[in-house]
């Protein structure tokens, strides 16, 4: 993922407009409003008008503590704010996490499922290869009383994938969060595609990955490469509906058909 701090480091773009035409945005189609430039000033506004839940600004400054240079990878209050809110509109019941790290977007998304009955069933599963950063998220989901909802996966997330696949088989996920190794985005999207139900979403982090897609100095780099391939392939595949959203460092919203 990509964070923010309550002030923003370094001036962002976010699109405030898609192109019309016909096919892809790219393909000719004229912007029909200008791009909306996130200053810190108007960063700042748009944390002043986002809901985070105590816990949840508790959790992203004890990650800066944790990790100053890892707080990166935790993605920022507005887009937790956004997973809250698709947990809600799916009124999803079975969640997979691959990348966790110290827990901000899961416990987004927990948070999202207590308003809920509860019929002892783990809701989400959370895979991450490091445990030294899952003990911070086990820490604040057991704050939030959702810690019995999660079953944990430390280790390779694509063998943890496999091993649910064996245990739940197909059509069993409502929703599928990704934030871990870019170059193995595709795989894990593949890999989960079967296991989500029809209409469940796959949502990809850091697609505009800073930036890097399109400025030439990171052309060789293996990581912006995978992150260029898996945005060329997912806007072609019509096994979904898809939406690439630039919130955070973006996000790749795939609806199964």
């Amino acid at each position: 993922s990509s964070s923010s701090s309550s002030s923003s480091s370094s001036t962002t773009t976010a699109t405030a407009a898609f192109s019309g035409g016909s096919g892809n945005s790219a393909d000719g189609g004229t912007i029909n409003s200008p791009l909306l430039k996130f200053d810190d000033a108007l960063y700042e506004y748009l944390l002043k008008n986002t809901r985070e839940p105590r816990l949840l600004r508790e959790l992203r400054e004890e990650t800066a503590a944790f990790s100053p240079t890892g707080a990166r990878m935790q993605i920022p209050p507005e887009q937790g704010n956004f997973l809250r809110l698709m947990v809600e509109l799916t009124n999803a019941e079975k969640i997979i996490e691959i990348g966790v790290f110290t827990g901000y977007s899961s416990l987004a998304m927990l948070l999202s499922m207590t308003e809920r009955s509860y019929d002892g069933d783990i809701r989400f599963h959370a895979c991450d290869i490091d445990d030294d950063a899952m003990a911070v998220a086990r820490k604040y989901w057991k704050a939030a009383q959702v810690k019995h909802m999660v079953r944990e996966h430390v280790g390779d997330a694509k063998a943890s994938v496999e091993h649910m696949r064996e245990e739940f088989g197909d059509n069993y996920f409502d929703l599928a969060f990704v934030d871990a190794d870019k170059r193995a985005y595709l795989e894990y999207y593949e890999q989960l595609l079967p296991m989500m139900k029809k209409g469940g979403l796959i949502i990809i982090d850091n697609v505009l990955w800073y930036g890097r897609p399109v400025n030439p100095d990171f052309e060789k780099d293996k990581k912006t490469i995978a992150i260029k391939e898996f945005n060329e392939f997912v806007v072609n595949d019509s096994r979904v509906s898809h939406s690439l959203v630039p919130i955070g460092d973006g996000i790749s919203i795939c609806r199964v058909r």
